[in-house]
């Protein structure tokens, strides 16, 4: 006879951080995250140099060489192509991770680092600057890719006491990125002349490492579980990722997901946008990501104990203040001297404020607020827009400090200060909470009654069948005390 269980709402399902979880994690941000932040800041450096081959290379093709215009013009397309090349990652991911699953997809799209990295590595001695600007192109749409899946991916693995932690190292690593990119930077390494093709290219090392080293951990649980219907692949992955005490609890919890989701297939983004039980996540996605600003470092380690809505409201109250502050210093500082100081504290403010939370809480929280069916267009929509805003900002804010003058930062400001009050008004806090408690506040926002959303989970009586909740067509006996063969 089966026996009954009941799990409530309160229950922890709590987990310890285990060498496995930190090894995905490192791992998929060197060669994923960290590629990201090291692409944006690579051409900085040797932009010189680039502009100094382009000029040779049309001269060596027609005898003549390009016009300044010309010539900032093609070096401009080099920086921002790659922008357009995470638009169009961004877009294709849910069919990827659908497909190939999260960490399938992260080591099946290594090949684009690599076919980008020879590229630009060979990209001087063939006399191509088209090579460059193709390489800049892949490597986006791989960046594009990566700041969807890892973040879905990490927050897939990791129990929901450390999904805050490990969803923030990705966003360490593009700090890391950028900080290497100007490290090597330097003319010291990389920053000659005759060095900067293999200072593009060098993003193949921490690719190959990833490469070598990540396809011998598991794929995601809850997607060999809910998606595959692999209960024993399920049971394996989470005996690597897991305490031995934790798996049957968190079993039973993906289970009742996956029967909530049984006649739900995983969702296109149009389909998205017409489901009304999940509006107010597609627009939480929507504003934060809009919102947030692509660039910076975060180093935040108080997820955990803070939660992420007060991250957010600070980190977006606290720019938008610094933006009015800098606007005050540029107006003012002709007269006042002091002003300038004040100036660059704000700039400070600016980038602690993003540290704080906006640069990767939105990432996390995507993966938080979506149940696995709605999650892949979720992050299609999310990380479009992002890249679209990124790419937007860098186009026309030469254009509105032209018109506005030192009033443009108040543009800024008053983008963060109305994310922050969305953030305080709309998004719950998630931390602590399960895919399905999540879901179920948002559920009581929406004023949807129960039979179109999810059941609360202390509202549910799991039938406990040879150690794990029953499941239609499916044997689970096990020894929850056996080691991963």
């Amino acid at each position: 006879m089966a026996e009954e269980v009941l799990i409530p709402s309160s229950g922890k399902i709590t987990s310890q951080l285990t060498g496995s979880l930190l090894a995905v994690a490192f791992l998929t941000s060197l060669g994923s995250s960290m590629l990201y932040g090291y692409n944006l800041a690579v051409v900085n450096s040797p932009a010189v140099y680039i502009k100094d081959f382009y000029n040779q290379s049309v001269v060596n093709r027609n005898g003549t060489g390009l016009s300044e215009e010309t010539l900032t013009l093609m070096y401009s397309l080099t920086v921002s192509v790659f922008a357009i090349g995470g638009l169009l990652g961004s877009v294709i991911v849910g069919i990827l991770v659908t497909r190939f699953g999260r960490k399938g997809t992260v080591v099946n799209t290594t090949v684009l680092v690599f076919i980008a990295s020879l590229l630009m590595g060979f990209s001087r001695i063939c006399g191509s600057p088209e090579m460059i600007i193709v390489g800049r192109f892949i490597t986006g749409i791989h960046s594009g890719i990566s700041l969807s899946v890892v973040p879905m991916y990490l927050g897939e693995i990791a129990p929901k006491n450390l999904r805050g932690f490990l969803g923030l190292v990705p966003s360490i690593f593009i700090g890391t990125g950028v900080f290497t990119a100007q490290i090597l930077g330097l003319h010291e390494l990389l920053g000659k002349e005759e060095h900067w093709p293999l200072f593009l290219s060098v993003v193949a090392v921490p690719t190959f490492i990833q490469l070598m080293l990540l396809p011998w951990f598991p794929e995601s649980p809850r997607y060999l579980l809910i998606e595959k219907h692999n209960v024993h692949a399920t049971i394996t992955a989470l005996k690597w990722y897991r305490a031995k005490c934790d798996i049957q609890a968190e079993i039973e919890e993906m289970q009742e997901e996956q029967r909530s989701l049984s006649s739900v297939e995983t969702l296109s983004v149009w389909k998205l946008f017409q489901d009304d039980t999940v509006r107010w996540q597609v627009l939480s996605v929507m504003v934060i990501n809009i919102g947030m600003q692509l660039s910076g470092i975060d180093a935040c380690f108080s997820i955990e104990k803070l939660g992420r809505r007060p991250l957010m409201i600070g980190g977006f109250t606290m720019m938008g203040i610094c933006c009015g502050g800098i606007t005050v210093s540029l107006i003012l500082q002709a007269h006042i001297p002091f002003m300038r100081y004040v100036g660059v504290t704000c700039v400070v403010g600016i980038i602690a404020g993003f540290c704080i939370g906006p640069a990767g809480v939105p990432f996390l929280i995507t993966a938080e607020l979506f149940k696995q069916s709605h999650r892949p267009a979720a992050y299609i929509v999310g990380g479009s827009l992002n890249w679209l805003s990124n790419f937007t900002v860098g186009f026309v804010f030469p254009f509105l400090q032209m018109s506005a003058g030192s009033y443009s930062y108040l543009v800024f400001g008053t983008i963060c200060l109305s994310v922050a009050a969305y953030v305080y008004v709309v998004i719950p806090e998630t931390k602590n909470k399960t895919f399905m408690e999540i879901s179920q506040m948002f559920t009581k926002k929406e004023a949807v009654p129960l039979t179109q959303g999810l059941i609360h989970v202390d509202q549910l009586k799991l039938k406990k069948m040879n150690g794990y909740g029953g499941m239609e067509h499916a044997s689970l006996e096990f020894d929850s005390s056996s080691s991963v063969p």
